[in-house]
């Protein structure tokens, strides 16, 4: 059985994907970018959004396995690291960051994760 969660961002429907897919015991959260006038800002409000999409698939951020991390620039991430830190506590997940460029320059930082389904 596959379950598909939409949060109603507006790149969902532009481009046709889903915020996340739970299927094979496992949550994929699409990478999710953040509103905000910096990059911690962002970066919260893409955890927010992941949070939520998790909580509706039945999960939390104590059940991420991995999560993938993409910044235009490296130098942003560091700032980050206190939020991601306590987002993740006693359960910190198998990480990567990439410097790349994202769908639009405002964004400072796009998240993913991977988490299994609790059970």
């Amino acid at each position: 059985m596959i379950k598909r969660i939409s949060s109603g961002g507006e790149f969902e429907a532009k481009i046709g994907y889903c915020r996340a897919v739970v299927a094979g015991g496992f949550v994929h959260v699409a990478g999710t970018v953040g509103q905000g006038d910096d990059v911690v800002a962002q970066c919260q409000s893409a955890l927010d959004t992941i949070g939520a999409a998790l909580a509706e698939a039945g999960a939390s951020f104590a059940d991420v396995v991995r999560v993938n991390y993409y910044l235009p620039d490296r130098a942003d991430f560091e700032p980050c690291w206190p939020l991601l830190a306590q987002t993740f506590g006693d359960n910190p997940p198998a990480a990567t960051m990439i410097e790349c460029g994202l769908i639009d320059a405002k964004f400072r930082i796009e998240i993913e994760v991977t988490a299994l389904t609790p059970g």
